[in-house]
């Protein structure tokens, strides 16, 4: 159960869409990934978080998910998506804005099927952390970020973040957050205010670095391999 000084949302909905069709990984969702399909990696993740509520498909691939033995369930709904948010140019904040209007909650859990590694364990602490900034009234949002602290330059090689002629360990440069787009929690309220995901008043939360990968290229999907044998190796040990 996640653990947080204050009690949870009455209810707590994941959403996951889903598209039959991807450009830069063809039929990435459904593709064999170290033994299923890609995405019962974190819909079995998710189903695991014992305080999320419902789970909720919105998808354009009802047929590939039968295919591959997944139907509704009493935790799991899927949605058809509608076709005018269908194809790869619709933004995501539209596919949400459909589920956060038709599925009411009392906080909404965002993530992907390109992010097969994130564990439990952080959904459940984020989700602690954020229910306790949420109670002291000073976030709307999270969202998952990777802490950066290296050298940056621009493209004319000019440096960003940093003094060439002067040296500093990277340990010591201003950290930068990159968001990974693994997980997001909001509210009706919060998604109303900015059509997005992303809160006026959001925080961010550090996820681990191995499961922080997000599958959007080829090499995308090779490094998650590696990674999901070396998280697998490291579990037996």
């Amino acid at each position: 159960m996640i653990e947080s000084t204050n009690s949870k949302p009455n209810k707590i909905v994941a959403l996951l869409p889903m598209k039959a069709n991807s450009v830069r990984v063809k039929g990435k969702n459904f593709r064999d990934f170290c033994g299923k399909p890609l995405f019962r990696w974190i819909l079995d993740t998710l189903l695991a978080v014992e305080d999320i509520d419902q789970i909720i498909i919105n998808t354009d691939a009802r047929n590939k998910l039968a295919e591959n033995g997944l139907t509704a369930t009493d935790r799991i709904t899927i949605r058809d998506r509608k076709p005018e948010i269908c194809g790869d140019h619709v933004s995501m904040n539209l596919v949400l804005a459909d589920d956060v209007a038709n599925v009411p909650a009392d906080l909404y859990l965002m993530t992907h099927t390109t992010n097969p590694l994130m564990s439990v364990n952080t959904i459940r602490n984020a989700i602690a952390a954020f229910v306790d900034a949420q109670a002291a009234n000073v976030v709307d949002s999270l969202f998952t970020v990777d802490k950066v602290q290296t050298r940056f330059y621009r493209a004319d090689c000019s440096p960003v973040n940093h003094d060439p002629d002067n040296l500093i360990p990277t340990q010591e440069l201003e950290p930068w957050f990159e968001e990974n787009s693994n997980l997001y929690l909001f509210t009706a309220e919060s998604f109303t205010k900015t059509c997005a995901r992303i809160g006026s008043k959001p925080m961010m939360f550090e996820s681990p670095f191995f499961e922080s990968v997000d599958i959007d290229t080829p090499e995308d999907w090779d490094f998650a391999v590696v990674a999901a044998r070396f998280l697998q190796e490291r579990s037996k040990g």
